[in-house]
């Protein structure tokens, strides 16, 4: 019985004949030792056919199509036209060999050829790997490492399933330009404070926020010109009429030197542009916001959005920090000051970023370990469930959030905290009514569609049946009036012959 040989590379298909097995032996080790020995080897193995890859999308096409076990219609017909046909009802006198055995199961399923897959088979293979170059005439040196390393990437691409929605690195960035922008912003305004403050000293004591202070000053320009007019407009952006009127009061006996025009510009220029970084901060702060409630929506709303992506930034990413136990998690941000309590024997630091949330400033200075360790936790599943999970939802979070405030009520009151197996139970239940109205709301507007469609038919139908009648009274009418018409004539012949 002969042996043929399916090797699929990167650029096509490759049918090989294997004959004269006796020179390099039939076991698995004689294989193995004349493989390096191309002499000996391409007097064994022999290229019968070749089936090139009509370009770089086919070729993916067709080695998914290999290694989910699926066989393509390309390799299909590739296999009938080049092997040996079978009569009807006589068994085959060959046999196919195959790196798998997936997808040899299905080549015999579709088309009755015997496949084989086992240790010989795949170290022919793999000398035909060796020398494949060699057995494809017109091969340039470097296309097949080219064509290789092209499939590799587009392979492991269409592998890696890639949800763009779901990418924690814009949270990262996000949440390292907010710290940056938070702490450009302050200097800026306080460079345009001592800046305008050189002009008009008085306004930094009634006016204390940065943003409020730089659109102050823009409106303002020259102190000398403040009048009552300029009191609506002073509201409209402080919104108190009590500190505009007082502006105004401040700017009639400020203390402050002139500036000139020149001055007065890039006072205002720097101005605008702080008040324009803040509000670029707001939009930026907006956009982490949509982008935390798409990525890990539990975990923004048990700890916020700002201090789970300073977590996710911290940990490198969503997966980082899922992988993370919760007394990692819990330190998560203090990693100096533990290695130096760990250096000196002192005490280890009770909590890291998780500091920043409401709950550990809400609880009692002997609870606030104990709250910060138990916070970890729910973090810790909240991350997980966002990593893992395959719909995304809130539901998780709220009830972990929960979970915390009944465990802060526990520590003051004394009141006693609902177990998690049965918080869990209770949000699974909740889903699964929910999926089950989803599902009757889809199918009852499938059903209102059947019945305007129904509707819309029937309709039709009477339409036509009414058009129908119209044309048959149409018809009578005229087979009438041609009647009346006949006897008419009828009538007026006999009345003659009666004359004669």
């Amino acid at each position: 019985m002969s042996l043929y040989l399916l090797y699929e590379s990167s650029s096509g298909y490759g049918l090989f004949e294997a004959h004269g097995l006796d020179e390099i032996g039939q076991n698995t080790e004689a294989v193995r030792s004349s493989v390096s020995d191309l002499s000996r080897f391409g007097r064994v193995v022999q290229l019968t056919a070749f089936h090139p890859s009509e370009s770089a999308l086919d070729a993916l096409n067709q080695i998914n199509a290999v290694s989910e076990g699926y066989m393509s219609d390309e390799l299909r017909s590739f296999l009938e036209l080049n092997l040996p046909k079978v009569k009807e009802g006589k068994k085959p006198k060959f046999s196919l060999g195959v790196s798998e055995p997936k997808i040899g199961s299905c080549i015999f399923e579709a088309t009755k050829i015997p496949c084989q897959s086992n240790e010989f088979v795949l170290e022919l293979l793999r000398g035909v790997r060796q020398h494949f170059d060699r057995f494809i005439k017109n091969l340039k040196p470097g296309d097949l490492e080219k064509a290789q390393l092209g499939l590799a990437h587009s392979y492991s691409r269409a592998k890696v399933k890639f949800n763009v929605n779901r990418v924690d690195n814009m949270v990262i960035q996000a949440i390292f330009l907010l710290d940056t922008l938070d702490k450009d912003i302050n200097s800026f305004a306080m460079r345009v404070r001592e800046w305008y403050s050189w002009h008009f000293p008085e306004l930094v004591k009634i006016v204390n926020d940065n943003y409020l202070y730089s659109r102050v000053s823009k409106m303002i320009e020259d102190k000398s010109k403040l009048s009552e007019e300029h009191i609506p407009m002073l509201t409209e952006v402080l919104g108190d009429e009590d500190k505009a009127r007082e502006v105004v009061e401040a700017g009639k006996a400020s203390m402050g030197q002139d500036l000139s025009p020149l001055d007065l510009i890039n006072v205002q220029t720097f101005a605008q542009k702080v008040m324009d970084l803040a509000d670029y901060r707001k939009k930026l702060y907006d956009y982490l916001v949509a982008k935390m409630s798409d990525i890990a929506p539990n975990l923004a709303a048990l700890i916020g959005d700002m201090v789970g992506a300073r977590l996710i930034s911290h940990a490198g990413s969503l997966t980082n920090l899922a992988k993370c136990p919760s007394s990692t998690l819990q330190i998560l941000g203090a990693e100096k000051a533990l290695f130096r309590a760990l250096k000196t024997r002192g005490n280890t630091p009770k909590y890291g970023l998780i500091f920043q949330s409401s709950f550990i400033g809400r609880a009692a200075a002997k609870n606030k370990g104990r709250i910060a360790r138990y916070l970890a936790n729910k973090c810790s599943i909240a991350s997980r469930i966002d990593c893992f999970a395959d719909s995304s939802s809130t539901a998780f979070g709220e009830k972990l959030k929960e979970q915390v405030e009944e465990r802060l009520d526990f520590y003051d009151k004394g009141v006693a905290p609902r177990k998690n197996v049965d918080v869990m139970k209770e949000v699974m239940e909740n889903l699964g009514k929910k999926d089950e109205g989803e599902v009757k709301a889809v199918e009852s507007s499938e059903k209102k569609k059947k019945r305007k469609t129904e509707e819309k038919d029937e309709e039709e139908q009477e339409e036509e049946k009414s058009k129908k009648k119209k044309k048959k009274s149409k018809v009578v009418e005229e087979e009438t009036t041609t009647d009346n018409g006949n006897s008419k004539k009828k009538k007026k012949k006999a009345k003659s012959q009666v004359d004669e």
